[in-house]
């Protein structure tokens, strides 16, 4: 526990600081978890590292934390565990601090310290701590097991998967801190990873619907002809990402550099896509006009210069153009779909080949060896069909 460099946290340093740990010297350190910042003392007893949570940085100071530090210090050189000591100390009390009590008081701390950016947050937090939490609010915090936190997700399980994902990671949240604070010990019942993720399985098909809702491909024709009226940087993005078959973000990215024109090839490089696999999008004759259209108007490295210097366009612009062009029920990332769709419907393209076009890792040895080669040619005549089809009004 060496006392070299002792006392180095300053008030001022610590309300200055985003660090997610501090340290003070002597094994007293400020934590960052979730929202709160938390004291813990970082201690070896009977050869062991040890963790001792010394409270919240919003009751407890920096004068009160080393007090605190140096009492259990001083027990740790006199061969006591100042944790073991505690849960003596606590099995006497009366009464244990319950989960409800406690969830409210996390809150309330969060909002005293300014830690959210709005009111609408702060009813969130409290409608899923007070009202879905509801079965667990009685028990005290030691004794809230992984079963109790299954049996208060499961009413919603796969029918409001949303809600059920953030009232699992609030309840994550408030035992991760009551474990700081003393309350509770062991590992955390809400988490995720390696514990509830072997007993409920998310269901993906629900979430990728609710998440990614798509046009009907044969909506799509009369779609590109309003959101070819639409100006802008931001719908000419738009247009890019539905003729590609990319994701939003591989065309917001997109750089000179990685276009050639003169062979209708477009390299993403493995860094900027979602598989970590370089990907050569075939670009149709529609895609490279367009193309060169911005290319007249370049500014920067971007084909898509966003508003600031720089920078790409933000993530917002394209759903914004998508709207303009009175396709708000829908989302960027679900035209990836409609064009899987056309594809199979329409076009009647080979399984491999439309997923290669849309840079699927996907299934047997066939389509492996499409993976590898990447069929540039035969997804070129795909994507030709494709962009006429889009324009076929």
């Amino acid at each position: 526990m060496g006392s070299h460099t002792r006392n180095a946290l300053t008030v001022k340093a610590i309300a200055a600081s985003r660090a997610v740990k501090l340290r003070d010297g002597g094994g007293l350190w400020l934590v960052t978890k979730g929202t709160g910042r938390y004291w813990i003392l970082v201690y070896t007893h009977a050869g062991l590292r040890r963790e001792m949570g010394i409270g919240p940085l919003h009751t407890v100071g920096l004068a009160d934390a080393r007090e605190k530090a140096e009492e259990a210090r001083k027990l740790v050189r006199a061969g006591v565990d100042p944790v073991a000591v505690r849960q003596e100390e606590r099995a006497d009390t009366p009464k244990a601090m319950t989960f409800g009590a406690y969830a409210d008081s996390f809150v309330d701390a969060a909002v005293k310290a300014g830690r959210w950016r709005g009111a609408k947050t702060e009813a969130r937090w409290r409608n899923l701590l007070e009202n879905h939490a509801k079965p667990i609010r009685a028990k005290t915090l030691a004794s809230v097991k992984t079963k109790d936190v299954i049996n208060v997700l499961n009413p919603i399980w796969g029918s409001k998967q949303e809600t059920a994902e953030k009232l699992r990671e609030a309840i994550e949240r408030v035992l991760d801190a009551a474990k700081v604070e003393g309350h509770r010990v062991g590992d955390n019942p809400a988490a995720w990873r390696g514990n509830l993720e072997h007993a409920m399985h998310k269901p993906h098909q629900l979430t990728a619907t609710a998440h990614h809702a798509a046009m009907p491909h044969a909506d799509l024709p009369a779609f590109m002809k309003k959101l070819a009226k639409v100006k802008g940087v931001s719908a000419r993005a738009l247009e890019l990402t539905i003729l590609t078959g990319v994701r939003s973000g591989e065309a917001r990215g997109a750089v000179w550099s990685e276009i050639d024109l003169e062979a209708s090839v477009w390299t993403i490089p493995a860094i900027r896509m979602k598989g970590g696999k370089l990907h050569r999008v075939p670009l149709s004759k529609e895609v490279v006009g367009l193309l060169r259209t911005m290319k007249a108007q370049s500014v920067n490295e971007f084909v898509f210069p966003g508003v600031r210097d720089k920078k790409p366009l933000s993530d917002a612009s394209l759903g914004k153009a998508l709207q303009a062009a009175g396709g708000g029920a829908y989302t960027v990332h679900g035209f990836r779909s409609t064009f899987r769709d056309w594809a199979t419907e329409v076009a009647h393209a080979p399984r491999e080949i439309a997923e290669a076009a849309l840079a699927h890792v996907v299934g047997d040895a066939v389509e492996r060896s499409y993976a590898r080669s990447d069929a540039l040619e035969r997804r070129r005549a795909l994507m030709q069909e494709w962009a006429a089809y889009c324009g076929s009004l």
